[in-house]
C-alpha cells in the first residue's frame, strides 16, 4: 500500500496544518511512507483505512478505493 499512495495539493496543506509543521511535499511523502511501513495497526472502517503509528504518534487516513491520503491526525 505504501508505494501506491497518492496525494492532492489540498492534503499537503491539511497535513501541515494538522501537524503544525511546514514540511515540503517530499518531506510529507517520506513521513507518510514511514508511518505506513512501520504501522502498529491498520484498521478498515467503511471506505477508509486508519493507519496508526505509535512512534510518530499519528494516525493516517487513506481512502480504500483510490489509496488517496485524506489526512493525518495526532494521537
Amino acid at each position: 500500500m505504501a508505494n501506491k499512495l497518492c496525494y492532492t495539493e489540498l492534503v499537503y496543506q491539511r497535513i501541515n496544518k494538522k501537524l503544525a509543521m511546514n514540511f515540503t511535499k517530499a518531506q510529507i511523502e517520506r513521513l507518510i511512507y514511514h508511518v505506513v511501513v512501520n504501522a502498529d495497526l491498520v484498521e478498515r472502517r467503511g471506505k477508509n483505512f486508519y493507519i496508526y503509528n505509535n512512534q510518530n504518534r499519528v494516525v493516517v487516513t487513506v481512502n480504500v478505493n483510490n489509496n488517496r491520503v485524506i489526512t493525518v491526525n495526532k494521537m
